[in-house]
């Protein structure tokens, strides 16, 4: 079996693939959902570091860049108000 996580020992390893093959359909969406929970939570920590005087509401566009790309972004939720 090829290594996954190169900092992760094989035993280790081989019991998490183990765990996650037995997980039900409902435990692994459940994960995905947490992993998506935490994908948002670091990209608007990131996106906060990098515009520090931007309202929650332009982070939560720039975000919305991010995930579904400007142009669609765009579409969905119209221009960014950059009017201060």
């Amino acid at each position: 079996m090829s290594v996954l996580f190169p900092d992760t020992r094989p035993k280790m390893e081989a019991l998490q693939i183990r765990l996650w093959r037995q997980a039900s359909p409902t435990r692994k969406m459940s994960m995905l959902a947490q992993l998506n929970s935490s994908a948002r939570m670091l990209a608007l920590a990131g996106l906060h570091t990098q515009y520090p005087q931007a309202s929650e509401t332009e982070l939560r566009r720039k975000l919305a860049d991010l995930l579904l790309g400007e142009e669609l972004a765009r579409k969905v939720y119209g221009e960014i108000d950059r009017a201060k």
